[in-house]
Order: C-alpha cells, then structure tokens, then sequence
C-alpha cells in the first residue's frame, strides 16, 4: 500500500492491517511500520540526508544555472564542536526553466509552507506563480525546520536574489509572523516600491471568525474585501457595520492595501488567497511523506514532466489559433458570473469605449450602468482594472 501511494493514512493502514490480519495495532507501531517500508522502497531517512549534497551537486553540474543553498549545523560534544559532522539545517533551491518562466508570468508569487508527515518532520516552502492562461508555476523551494523568522528570511531572500527580481512584485501570504519580519527587513528587497505584500483572505477571515461568530459576518466581510470598487465596498462595509461596529474596526486596524482588492491598485490580478499554492500538493503528491533527497529528487522529476505537458498545449493552441479566442471566452465567462444581463446603450466606436447597462434577466431592475473603455483598458465596474483583462489594438 505505501508503494502504491506514500501518502496513505496511518488510519486506512491501521483498518488493512485488522482487516487482513484479525488484530488491531497500536497507531504507535503502524506509524512506525510504515517509516520502515517507505525507507525499504525509497532509501533510508538518515543516509538520505548524506546523500542529498552529493546529488545537489550532480544536478548543479549537469543543469547549469540551478540555484540550491545548503545550510548545515554543527554537532555539539558536549561544549566542543565535532567539525568533522554537520547536521542538515535548511535547503532552498530552484531550477533554471522555473526562473526563465516566471519572466512570463504575471508579477506576484504566493508563499506558503506545508508539514512534512516523514520520520523527521519539517516545513516545504513554496513559491508559486500563474502565467496569463491561469497555469500554476512552481517558483522556488525551501526545506526549512519550521515557519520562523529566520528560515522565512532564507527563502525570502534567496527567492529575491535568484528567481524574482524583478520590480514592483507582489507576494501574497499568511499573516504568519515569520513572513512579515522577513518581508520587512531593510535589506530584504522586499519593501515598497522594489516589492508588495497582500494577505491572504482566507486566513484573514479565518483570523476574524476567532473572535466574532456567524457565517453572515464572514461572508459580508469576505464580501467586502472582493469588491473592486469603492462604492461597492462601501456598501458591503456598511452591512457589517450595520451588524456589530467592533467587527468594522476590527477589520479597521489592518491597511486596506494588504486585504482589499479595491485598494490594491490592481496588483492582485484578482488573486484573493493563497490557493494557487494549494494546486501544488497535486504536483508533489505523496512526497511529503518520504525521505528528503526522494523529496528533492521529486520536484526536479516531476516539474520536467509540468513543463512538457504545458508546452505541448501551449503549442496545440497556437497551431489552431485558439489563444486569443480562448483568452475572450474566459473573459466573457469571467463577467458572465457576476452579471445577469449587459445592454450596450452607447457606442463610441472610434475611442472603442461603450456605456453597458445590467440589468436582471428580465429587465425589470436596473443593476447599474457602466463606463467601458477597450483602449485605456477600464471601467467603472473596477474589473478591467482589477483583473487585467486584455484590450483591444488598433
């Protein structure tokens, strides 16, 4: 069963193992029995970590412009150091099609860490970015002991140095402390204008449901935050103010810029939470269940196997001029979602800009109207600017 898939649940090999053999085990011995089998098939966890230099070092010769930074700690005998042993400390590392891909994407990262379940636990820190298409790019990668300041800072700063340098970047996080000492550090790169910071809404609210309950409230405050215009977010933020005025000022004491999309000067291309991050775990299944160097080798096998597999799409879509067509319907798709019905009232064809009425599907109630313009690429429903949504040339 672990050979099949590393991440099987101590609970479903618990349930196999009385199934198949009449006896319940303690979740002690399965937990143990399965580190057993996942170093049988995948090597064992501690040569795994002596091995892991040697192969990061193989694959720096073979790909050149791969970035991998090795910390290590050194071993204590009693008040003596033993300089001839060191132990694994953090690892940050990136691969070269990564760095050149991500001069194509759009310019923010999402950070986010998630707990190894092997022998020796730790934290994987990843970087991921989206290109125009909406495809997910892993950026950059950290093996770290856990989410503190200094181990954020590592990543951060190398992420800064080696794959995203480019100006004006924003990063969207948690509110974890960590991320913020390392994204405030003077010397980090990481301050305004060289680079940005958003929250992520989902911890946002997930921060403000610990202390006001009810699902209206945080839907009302979910709402707040994704509106793209001032006026809308005015009305939603009245609601909640209508509710309880402690949950306004709660919601007061965080800088708009870093929760809401009307006030991030169009920075987020709508991206509201980490969850980009999450699609990785697809990519990574499993390897956070094995040995480290397994777990490093899988990024550098896994992420070819992306590459291929987006470039051949890439190429079918250009071979059947469908890019372009494809890039509308999702806008049209994307406008359809929020509106139940677009009547084109005024039609200045030479600046290419329109006045839209919404109104319900049957026509009896008038949701707004609309100033839109192609060339400059706005409107008054905030979305062109919110979402990047592509004009239209001469």
């Amino acid at each position: 069963m672990v050979r099949a898939d590393a991440s099987v649940s101590i609970k479903v090999l618990l349930n196999a193992t009385t199934a198949d053999f009449g006896f319940r085990p303690t979740y002690v011995r399965v937990w143990l029995a399965k580190q057993k089998a996942v170093a049988l098939i995948y090597g064992d966890w501690d040569e795994s970590y002596n091995e892991l230099p040697r192969w990061v070092l193989r694959v720096q010769l073979t790909m050149p412009g791969t970035v991998a930074v090795l910390r290590t700690s050194p071993v204590r005998v009693g008040r003596q150091l033993d300089e001839s042993r060191a132990y694994f400390h953090r690892l940050f590392w990136t691969f070269p099609p990564c760095i050149e891909a991500f001069r194509h994407c759009k310019p923010l990262v999402s950070i986010d860490s998630t707990h190894l379940y092997g022998k020796y636990g730790r934290t994987l820190l990843v970087a991921i970015a989206q290109d125009g298409n909406s495809n997910i790019l892993p950026v950059a990668f950290a093996l770290v002991e856990g989410e503190n300041a200094e181990s954020c800072s590592l990543f951060l700063s190398h992420l800064r140095q080696h794959a995203t340098p480019q100006p004006g970047l924003l990063v969207i996080s948690d509110r974890h402390n960590g991320i913020k000492a390392a994204l405030e550090a003077p010397d980090g790169g990481w301050l305004p204008p060289a680079a940005y910071r958003a929250f992520c809404i989902r911890h946002v609210v997930a921060n403000f449901a610990l202390t006001f309950k009810g699902k209206d409230a945080r839907r009302l405050l979910v709402n707040a935050t994704y509106a793209k215009t001032e006026v809308e977010f005015d009305y939603w933020f009245d609601i909640l103010r209508s509710e309880d005025p402690a949950m306004c000022d709660w919601a007061n004491r965080i800088e708009y810029s870093l929760w809401t999309q009307h006030r991030d000067e169009g920075r987020r291309f709508g991206h509201m939470t980490t969850n980009i991050s999450e699609c990785v775990n697809l990519i990574l299944k499993g390897v956070r269940n094995l040995p480290v160097c397994s777990l490093v080798k899988a990024t550098f096998g896994r992420l070819p196997e992306l590459f291929v597999r987006k470039g051949r799409e890439a190429e079918a879509q250009l071979r059947t001029g469908q890019q372009f067509s494809q890039h509308l319907v999702t806008c049209i798709e994307a406008n359809l979602k929020t509106a139940r019905c677009f009547t084109v009232t005024l039609y200045d064809k030479d600046n290419s800009e329109f006045t839209v009425a919404e109104t319900t599907p049957t026509g009896s109630f008038s949701l707004g109207s609309y100033r839109v313009s192609l060339t400059s690429q706005t409107c008054n429903c905030g979305y062109f600017q919110a979402l990047h949504f592509p004009g239209v040339s001469s």
